[in-house]
């Protein structure tokens, strides 16, 4: 097989003598599931369900969590606040680059399908195998964090044990395999009501936070204050980066579906451009509703941030914080299964997988096996508990990915450079982007990058937190403020 990348003769459904063919999709009517005797995806992803599902891969654990991080690198209120900002308009940016891509290629895979198209066979096995083994460690992670609140519930004591987190988590896979293997529509459905939950928890400690600022509380937030203390190495800001980036990862899910989208032309921009900067603009008010309760103190010692700002304002409601959490687990476990279930299926229908990888059911119009295979995955990583080393890997080999993706959109317009695009990012956006992810990767493969998984008893909340060694007598003094 490692033979036939090499001299490229994988054999393709569409003919290499005409490229631009190949950004055509198959099935080019947006009504018609059956050409020619063949069997397609069913368009069932519009513009309400497109916004749902971008919002719920947002919005995970990160915003519930993450401004600890922030907080920690930046050492200032006023600082942390900008840092959420710079990593907001700069996810933007980069979901301009992907909806360009998404439009230019309209076929499921998303990354995949650009490195593919742009670097030839070789460099999209590559993509395609890291993708789809890797990744699952993701949905895993998810799928024991929402068992341990299930768990806890359900379980009498004060620590459940780890077969009770593993036996719920499992089951939680389940349902999710379940519902993606029955139908798209029900997937996508589901994801509107996830989001729906998310943004309903963020909107009720946005409100507090409103509230509490009309009550004059903003000593945490006065400018002549909120910026005393400010970090001075650059190095802090990098830990401080990649928390924030953490909490806004997710925005590329929709590119994975393309060929699932109602009018993609229109539909996958416009979702983009209406679901990232909402998520900026809800974590921005977020993080400002906490700093109107907590001190930078508080926020520091919190295991959650979210639950102790529930905790300290929300009285007898506070419960509505931790069951806003698991509705944001669960959205990340369900889109999980949509987006890397469709790598697979792209990659097995270009020949980089096993054939029966793209095999799509003749009655639910879904890819069953490459859905049956992504749940098999996470099982195995949910079973096998200690999975953190691949975790970073994972996380570090997506941010190439991206590079590698953005890089992409620039080798595209040179390669077809007649080719229409509905959407088209201007040239600054790709340079940011680029240079953003440059940074990203020089500063973790210089300084090294860690991500441990702490177990809250308290809380009941598992953390990931990145320990960036910034070497030893800078490390100490971290170690030593907070």
């Amino acid at each position: 097989m490692l033979r036939n990348i090499f001299k490229g003769r994988f054999k393709r459904k569409h003919n290499e003598a005409t490229p631009l063919k190949t950004l055509e999709l198959p099935h080019p009517s947006y009504d018609n599931n059956k050409e020619r005797g063949t069997v397609h995806l069913k368009r069932e992803v519009g513009l309400v369900r497109g916004v749902s599902l971008i919002v719920g891969a947002m919005i995970g654990s990160g915003i519930f969590i993450s401004p600890k991080g922030v907080l920690v690198g930046a050492h200032s209120v006023g600082m942390s606040l900008i840092i959420w900002v710079v990593c907001g308009v700069v996810s933007i940016l980069a979901a301009m680059c992907y909806a360009e891509l998404g439009t230019f290629v309209p076929k499921s895979g998303g990354t995949y399908q650009y490195v593919l198209l742009a670097y030839g066979d070789l460099a999209g096995f590559v993509v395609s195998w890291f993708l789809v083994i890797l990744s699952p460690s993701s949905t895993a992670l998810a799928a024991l964090t929402l068992g341990t609140y299930i768990s806890d519930y359900v379980i009498a004591g004060d620590c459940p044990s780890r077969e009770a987190v593993q036996l719920f988590a499992i089951l939680t896979t389940l349902l999710m395999l379940f519902i993606n293997c029955i139908s798209v529509r029900y997937a996508s459905g589901l994801a509107v009501v996830f989001s729906s939950g998310k943004v309903i928890a963020l909107v009720i400690i946005i409100v507090t936070g409103i509230f509490k600022l009309c009550k004059g509380q903003t000593q945490y937030l006065d400018p002549s204050t909120s910026f005393a203390g400010s970090n001075t190495h650059l190095e802090g800001y990098g830990i401080a980066l990649y928390y924030g980036f953490y909490a806004y990862g997710g925005w590329d899910i929709l590119n994975n579906l393309s060929e699932e989208i109602e009018n993609p032309a229109r539909n996958l921009p416009l979702s983009i451009c209406i679901a990232v900067p909402s998520v900026v603009v809800i974590y921005l008010l977020t993080n400002i509703a906490y700093f109107t309760t907590l001190s930078p103190d508080e926020v520091l010692a919190s295991s959650a941030v979210a639950v102790s700002f529930a905790e300290r304002t929300l009285g007898p409601m506070s419960w509505v914080i931790p069951v806003g959490v698991c509705i944001s687990t669960a959205g990340n476990i369900l889109g999980g299964f949509l987006a890397s279930s469709r790598i697979t299926y792209a990659a097995g229908r270009e020949g980089h997988m096993l054939k029966v990888l793209s095999m799509i059911n003749v009655k639910l119009l879904t890819p069953l096996p490459a859905v049956i295979l992504k749940g098999i995955l996470v099982i195995i990583f949910i079973l096998l508990g200690d999975f953190d080393s691949i975790i970073v890997f994972n996380g570090f080999v997506a941010w190439i990915f991206h590079l590698a993706a953005f890089t992409s959109l620039i080798v595209l317009r040179f390669k077809f450079p007649d080719k229409p695009s509905p959407f088209k990012a201007s040239a600054l956006i790709i340079i940011v982007s680029l240079t953003h992810n440059y940074i990203h990767l020089r500063f973790g493969v210089r300084n090294g990058i860690f991500k441990l998984i702490f177990f809250s008893n308290e809380t009941n909340v598992i953390e990931i937190f990145d320990f960036h060694f910034l070497g030893r007598e800078k490390n100490v003094g971290l170690q030593n403020r907070y």
